[in-house]
């Protein structure tokens, strides 16, 4: 299966979460990416697969919710980045600036990095969501400085729009420590 869409819903109930995971995961062609508890003691689901897939899953995990239901969104035709920088268990090897994207949620920072992915040519290093971070997430990328500054100024849009924007900074040489701490 192709991933180009990701599905997300927060709920207010652990419980829920779990019930709302097996609905989704039953309900479209689609793989859990991350289900889990959050800070301020919230769950969430995110899943991925293709467009059709994920849009069935999340109507049915909304529908499963029971009153739970916080947010949820679903975003299509994603760069392979995204998904590449959610799972990242190795560490892309950083290529000179580094940029640091923070946001105050986990949809809108999602679709941010995805703005930075086809921006220009940048690796995506890592996304983070919402763990022991207060329910913020924030991704980190690199490349050369242009091309970091015009992925950080597209993220920076997205999130401005959204009303979710944390901070944006480019890095222009980072010092090596600095790279240890995000890879």
């Amino acid at each position: 299966m192709k991933e180009t869409s990701v599905g997300l819903i927060e709920l207010s109930s652990i419980a829920a979460g779990f019930a709302v995971a097996d609905t989704m995961l039953k309900a479209g062609d689609v793989r859990l990416l991350l289900s889990r508890s959050i800070c301020s003691g919230k769950y969430m689901v995110l899943i991925g697969g293709n467009a059709a897939g994920v849009e069935a899953a999340v109507a049915a995990g909304i529908e499963a919710a029971n009153g739970c239901l916080i947010d949820f969104s679903v975003a299509t035709s994603l760069h392979p980045d995204v998904f590449t920088a959610l799972g990242r268990t190795q560490p892309a090897e950083p290529t000179g600036a580094l940029g640091i994207i923070e946001g105050f949620n986990v949809a809108s920072i999602i679709v941010a990095a995805d703005a930075a992915a086809k921006s220009s040519d940048v690796t995506l290093l890592e996304i983070r969501l919402a763990m022991a971070l207060g329910g913020k997430a924030f991704f980190t990328l690199t490349g050369d400085v242009s091309s970091v500054q015009a992925a950080v100024a597209a993220a920076r849009r997205v999130l401005t729009e959204a009303g979710m924007l944390v901070n944006a900074i480019v890095i222009s040489r980072p010092h090596p420590d600095v790279y240890r701490e995000v890879v």
